[in-house]
């Protein structure tokens, strides 16, 4: 029986429950069996009825967070070989566990890359992608760092759409968050000794998501610089969007929030002198009409938003360098603020290097160049600022 055989025969048994995530009050996260609609949701875009195409009228969307509390009820999944002769065609599936066995490559070993992707509603009555292509390329390079099968970019591409398509019901209304797509690719094959996976699998799922940071968007996050641990060294996999990267800043991130900062800024790990970036985005410092941020060497992911940004900021005036920013520099910065799919644009309101803390701008403020670009990526990721990149892929 194949992969996607076995999580259709696993996800309509009639004990399974599709989980969502739901937070009791002053108790840990537990999972609940999320309410299940009148219609099911597996259809192309020629099929979608009308309610479909509208927004869900049982979710609270001004109180949106980043999470898993409004999952979407469909993923769609597509297998390959390792001779990566042929992806098979891929099909849409509730939303549900995967069958695995525990001799999976990467719960052994760890091949598995991802990807973050928001879809959102636009000023065009619309449901658009942002750079999808750039996802696709991005996934295609981390596949092939770690030895895997990638999947070809039309493949990728139609995956993310049809995601979109039928779940289009979780998409917020304009404004008040994005559906949080998350193309994932694993070594879903057994084996024993160390090398590739005989086989890998295609997922993407998706949530409906507001701002990534607690006080919300645009509200001023507090960052640290961590002195003691390095993210990545040079010749490592800091610039592979890969599932190994993320777990190990927890350690300190999570000590960071104990002592009430947003996150952690990392240094680089020959010289602990240069910034590199904060857990999961990418950091921009400004000085007048001049941004920095470091460069891409292999330590640093390349985030299509901090792509992005470069492109915009540049068309805006501004001369932006991809050039090492010592931790002396950003500490006599005029802003700060970092970048990523999740977090958008986020200003930064202090960084703390050795007990010294800088604040910036007003405190709860947004700083100004961090607001102008934030404004402008937003406005032309919702279509309400004309598109002269050609960054927009409509999908509904």
């Amino acid at each position: 029986m194949s992969l996607a055989a076995q999580t259709r025969q696993l996800c309509l048994q009639p004990q399974r429950s599709t989980a969502r995530l739901q937070q009791p009050a002053g108790g840990a996260a537990r999972l609940a069996p999320p309410r299940r609609p009148q219609q099911h949701r597996l259809a192309c875009a020629a099929q979608l009825t009308a309610e479909q195409q509208g927004c869900r009228t049982d979710i609270d969307w001004d109180s949106l967070g980043f999470g898993l509390q409004h999952v979407g009820e469909t993923m769609w999944m597509a297998t390959c070989s390792a001779d990566g002769k042929q992806w098979s065609s891929g099909e849409l599936l509730p939303y549900g566990p995967l069958p695995m066995y525990p001799s999976a490559q990467a719960l052994n070993y760890g091949q598995a890359v991802f990807e973050g992707m928001k879809a959102q509603r636009s000023a065009k009555d619309r449901i658009v992608l942002f750079r999808p292509e750039c996802n696709a390329q991005r996934m295609h390079e981390g596949a092939l760092r770690l030895s895997m099968v990638p999947p070809p970019e039309e493949l990728f591409i139609e995956a993310v759409t049809k995601t979109v398509e039928a779940n289009a019901a979780l998409v917020p209304p304009q404004g008040k968050g994005s559906l949080y797509l998350r193309p994932l690719l694993v070594g879903s094959g057994p084996i024993l000794g160390l090398g590739p996976a005989p086989s890998y699998t295609l997922v993407v799922y998706c949530a409906a998501v507001g701002a990534y940071f607690k006080g919300g968007q645009l509200t001023p996050i507090d960052l640290i610089v961590e002195t003691r641990f390095h993210r990545a060294a040079p010749g490592g996999m800091g610039g592979t969007k890969c599932a190994g990267n993320y777990s190990p800043v927890l350690v300190t991130q999570l000590a960071a929030k104990k002592e009430g900062y947003s996150d952690v800024v990392y240094l680089d790990a020959k010289t602990d002198t240069y910034l590199e970036e904060v857990s999961s985005c990418n950091i921009f410092v400004v000085k007048g009409k001049t941004i920095r941020t470091p460069p891409l060497q292999g330590t640093i992911l390349p985030g299509v938003t901090r792509r992005s940004i470069i492109e915009m900021a540049r068309s805006r005036g501004y001369t932006v360098e991809e050039v090492p920013v010592s931790v002396d520099e950003a500490m006599q910065a005029d802003e700060i603020f970092t970048t990523g799919t999740a977090v958008v644009v986020s200003p930064v309101g202090s960084l703390t290097h050795q007990g010294e803390r800088r604040q910036f701008g007003a405190p709860g403020e947004p700083t100004p160049v961090a607001l102008e670009l934030y404004e402008q990526l937003t406005g032309l990721q919702q279509e309400k600022l004309a598109d002269p990149f050609g960054w927009i892929v409509p999908v509904c």
